[in-house]
């Protein structure tokens, strides 16, 4: 089965007048789907869009996940535990909240900040949270998150390339950049495939694209 979900029908949050814009994937704080909860260990998938100066304030997780890809701009991290990092496209972040942390997120630099962040959930909650980044992440290298049975695949394709999605009991793929077509149905920027299929199917890329794939066991 492969249901596509549109970028139009995500539900829209953040603070516009704060210079913050949030679009939820998944049921999301006030917008919530009881039939949108999550997809395998997939929680939430939101694209955050920061103006210049704007971001997050401190605020707790726990019993998450958390993984960050930078679409555009520099994102600023500082949690509780005594990270700080700037994140940049091509870098993947993951915080692990464990039992409680605390972070903060912010656009410090002078341009526009995409990224989108992806929640997972823990097979066993609690425990120390946990931090680190990935810088320059290759397609040929994904990144696991054994924590959550889930491993994130980096696709950036050229117009015309063909590539095979994972065969996994859960897939999960959201457009980052351009235009591709699977299975008779074009994807564009911001639109995502829930998979549950026997064998990974055949994706072809209309225009050069960026892609974020899961393959999660559950």
């Amino acid at each position: 089965m492969i249901d596509v979900r549109r970028a139009g029908f995500r539900y829209p949050g953040g603070e516009p007048d704060a210079g913050i814009q949030s679009f939820h994937a998944f049921s999301f704080g006030p917008h919530y789907d009881p039939d949108n909860l999550r997809f395998g260990a997939i929680l939430a998938c939101n694209e955050e869009r920061l103006a210049p100066g704007a971001g997050f304030d401190e605020h707790p997780h726990s019993h998450t996940e958390i993984i960050t890809w930078v679409v555009s701009g520099e994102l600023t991290h500082r949690d509780s535990t005594g990270h700080e990092t700037v994140v940049r496209p091509g870098d993947v972040q993951r915080l692990s909240s464990g039992g409680g942390v605390r972070h903060v997120e912010r656009n410090d630099g002078i341009e526009p900040l995409t990224f989108i962040q992806m929640w997972l959930a823990p097979r066993d909650p609690g425990g120390d949270p946990a931090y680190e980044v990935v810088h320059g992440i290759a397609d040929s290298t994904p990144y696991d998150v054994p924590a959550a049975g889930a491993m994130l695949h980096v696709r950036r394709l050229a117009e015309g390339e063909r590539t095979e999605l994972p065969t996994a009991p859960y897939v999960y793929l959201h457009v980052v950049h351009g235009a591709v077509l699977l299975d008779g149905k074009e994807l564009g920027e911001g639109d995502a495939a829930r998979i549950t299929e026997p064998a990974g199917p055949e994706l072809l890329a209309f225009t050069g694209a960026q892609l974020l794939i899961w393959e999660m066991n559950g």
